[in-house]
């Protein structure tokens, strides 16, 4: 099922907040280090600590957030609305629909983490990331 979910930009504090968040809706949450991915050879060490994706679950909730918005992070941009897809078909679809007129940041590929990836921030100025990961649309 393709869902909306709000992705923050937590700017060294993710673990922390997401932490805190977990805490208080009761909620299982995943964390991913940049030092524990594929990711890490090409980062300072001094990123490796911070958290590249987390994910927080709660029956019909879902947060996601990271550390990885880097030098151009401004509160105002720190959420991007994420479209986990559930086909192929489907996220090239909302990704050529929703980058008109728009600025492709990072155009749909295969990613390490096994999924189908892009950004983008739309003509209105809303930035948005497509997400889609096939052993789940099995």
């Amino acid at each position: 099922m393709t869902q909306i979910v709000a992705y923050l930009n937590l700017n060294g504090k993710c673990e922390e907040a997401m932490n805190f968040y977990k805490d208080c809706l009761d909620a299982e949450l995943t964390l991913q280090k940049v030092g524990d991915t594929p990711m890490a050879s090409q980062m300072p060490v001094e990123m490796h600590g911070k958290v590249l994706h987390s994910m927080l679950v709660k029956d019909t909730i879902t947060l996601m957030a990271s550390d990885m918005r880097g030098k151009d992070f401004v509160k105002g941009n720190d959420t991007t609305l994420l479209f986990n897809c559930s086909s192929e078909e489907e996220i090239t679809n909302y990704f050529d629909k929703l980058s008109k007129g728009g600025t492709v940041k990072l155009p749909l590929m295969k990613q390490f983490w096994g999924a189908t990836y892009g950004e983008l921030i739309d003509k209105y100025g809303k930035e948005w990331a497509f997400n889609f990961m096939e052993e789940t649309a099995n």
